[in-house]
């Protein structure tokens, strides 16, 4: 890694995580190129701002839970190797039921060149503090659908208000949303604007 990139644990003990592309539990189906370890890497400038965040959350009662921050470019390559393959229907239900597998760059859900490669991007979804369960959101991660949409229709009262959290908190810590994921969060002031760093995470 370079200087400005760090594992997040590392600078904010406590935070919980789940490298979902380092895992099965993905829109592919297997580990992703690139993923070699169970670890959320980023900026320290998108460490600092997550640190503020977290602690506007925890003032509301959640804790945050990071599935993906830094993303090789080598990964990206993988999705879009992915997206040409014939499609087996195994991870087709869960993350992109209405649509096909090509559809997904057209539609914004995945992009071949992705903020996440320059570092200060982040997936992430808030918990209970009291009980460590999830918060209910409406759909899970990568779910590439339109009710993953900020402001969507089709989910009940508490994830709308469960999903302005979210936001409200990670806007007010220095992050911009995406109108398409509820769960992506940009860091406004990102260190590297026009840098896709290709290093494994390992």
């Amino acid at each position: 890694m370079t200087e400005d990139f760090v594992f997040v644990d590392e600078l904010m003990p406590g935070i919980r995580w789940d490298a979902k592309y380092a895992t099965w539990d993905n829109f592919t189906g297997k580990p992703v190129d690139g993923y070699q370890a169970n670890r959320i890497v980023g900026t320290r400038a998108l460490c600092a701002a997550l640190e503020t965040a977290r602690e506007k959350a925890g003032n509301l009662g959640f804790g945050l839970l990071l599935w993906d921050g830094y993303r090789p470019q080598r990964a990206v390559d993988c999705f879009v190797h992915w997206s040409r393959q014939p499609e087996d229907g195994r991870t087709k239900p869960r993350h992109y039921p209405n649509i096909d597998r090509a559809e997904m760059f057209d539609m914004g859900y995945v992009a071949a060149k992705s903020g996440h490669s320059r570092g200060s991007t982040v997936d992430l979804t808030l918990y209970h503090l009291d009980t460590g369960e999830l918060a209910a959101m409406g759909g899970g991660h990568d779910l590439m659908d339109s009710v993953s949409h900020h402001g969507a229709a089709g989910i009940t009262r508490a994830e709308a208000a469960n999903r302005r959290c979210l936001r409200s908190v990670m806007e007010e810590a220095g992050f911009s949303s995406y109108d398409c994921e509820w769960w992506h969060y940009t860091l406004t002031a990102e260190p590297h604007p026009d840098t896709y760093f290709d290093f494994p995470i390992a």
